[in-house]
């Protein structure tokens, strides 16, 4: 068959990407998992791969028996009608279909570019994303967006390390990244948690096999005036694989097949979504380092807290702090008052988390269960702190409140 390929050629620059690079497979129990959500893309990426060594008849099986598994998934179709249109005629773009929009074809197309930029290129797996500086026993699992790959990272708390364990291609909002105000069609940069779970049957076919909104604006958000709200990870219509890139409202969206796979991850109130511009990956040895020397300014404002010494207390806590109904100077006058009147303070800490916050210069949020009890008072709750490095090299408290 005689097929002139150069329009995928070109269009994928395959000649300036670098060479194809197999991923170790480190999953365990979800290795079955892993191969049933990957199975559509890794069909795609063998027709491209395929394309590229000029073997136009293996990409068509290839892509003949993915449109038949997956007959919505779009992008397939498209590359598929392509080549089979190539058989009778030269084609000298990628979607030479009649009926389909210069838009349309613009987005399916970045669709596989975003794919393959993946394949060729993916993380190192034995590197860890800098913002998961520690997680809570109960933080089972942890996701991580990269909105500049279009990619969620999963990763399973092992033993206190955060462990890659799988990855999926997702859609983000139309205008990028970096919600401000409602409308904007931005999905959120942040630290956010997973608040429910909402049922297909609850919601339109537009959601797909269900949706986890996250909690924003979190008091981060509503600090800065950041309006808007519903920002859910959540799957496609049953008529849709997937969606391109950039092609929500400012959600993140899987594919009904890979929402499925994620859901015995993802706990109410539990599971981390951070989301970042671009996801900073370092080694586990500068991981430990820094997870313990962040450790170590939590624990002195504790054992600070503990001596009732209320200047060695204060000195945590930034002058732009605001929280639990006080801004700082009511804060300072509240603890100078209470603090000394205590005969003893033991604070305990446990199940703590901490994420450096993307997008933020050295912001910090950290959550731990807080069990405080003086000679004349005791509570034990949740409480969120946003820690920030300032001018002086000082890691302070900016904000802290009760975690709902």
């Amino acid at each position: 068959m005689n097929i002139n390929c150069k329009y995928i050629l070109l269009f994928f620059c395959i000649s300036s990407l670098i060479t194809l690079v197999n991923a170790d497979d480190d999953l365990s129990k979800s290795t079955t998992h892993k191969r049933q959500i990957v199975q559509p893309e890794t069909l795609l990426l063998k027709a491209v791969e395929n394309i590229r060594n000029s073997d136009t008849e293996r990409a068509l099986i290839n892509l003949k028996q993915l449109v038949k598994a997956n007959p919505n998934f779009n992008a397939a179709q498209l590359m598929y009608a392509d080549l089979m249109l190539a058989r009778s005629q030269v084609i000298t773009d990628f979607g030479n279909i009649a009926n389909v929009s210069f838009e349309r074809v613009t987005a399916l197309r970045n669709e596989v570019m975003t794919r393959w930029r993946n394949h060729v290129s993916p993380v190192d797996r034995n590197k860890i994303p800098s913002s998961l500086m520690k997680l809570a026993r109960n933080q089972d699992h942890v996701i991580v967006v990269d909105i500049s790959s279009s990619r969620l990272f999963l990763f399973k708390n092992q033993e206190g390390v955060p462990t890659l364990i799988n990855d999926f291609y997702v859609t983000i909002g139309k205008n990028g990244a970096g919600k401000y105000i409602e409308g904007d069609q931005k999905t959120p940069v942040g630290v956010y948690f997973v608040t429910g779970f909402i049922s297909p049957e609850e919601l339109p076919d537009l959601y797909g096999n269900g949706a986890f909104p996250i909690n924003y604006p979190n008091v981060w958000d509503q600090r800065h005036g950041r309006t808007g709200f519903g920002i859910w990870l959540h799957g496609t219509p049953s008529k849709t694989y997937s969606r391109p890139p950039r092609d929500s409202n400012g959600c993140v969206i899987v594919s009904n097949q890979d929402l499925n796979a994620l859901l015995p991850f993802i706990e109410k109130d539990r599971t981390p979504v951070i989301i970042s511009d671009l996801i900073d990956w370092i080694t586990k040895q500068e991981w430990t380092k820094r997870r313990d020397n962040y450790k170590l300014f939590v624990e002195m404002w504790r054992k600070d807290w503990e001596s009732r010494d209320v200047d060695l207390y204060l000195r945590h806590y930034s002058k732009k702090y605001s929280g639990l109904g006080k801004n700082y100077n009511s804060w300072v006058e509240y603890k100078r008052r209470v603090n000394p009147s205590k005969k003893f303070i033991k604070v305990n800490i446990t199940n703590k988390s901490m994420f450096l916050y993307p997008g933020e210069y050295q912001l910090m949020v950290v959550t731990f269960v807080q069990d405080y009890a003086s000679d004349n008072f005791h509570r034990k709750f949740t409480k969120r702190q946003y820690w920030r490095m300032e001018d002086d090299g000082q890691w302070r408290i900016i904000y802290e409140g009760v975690v709902s």
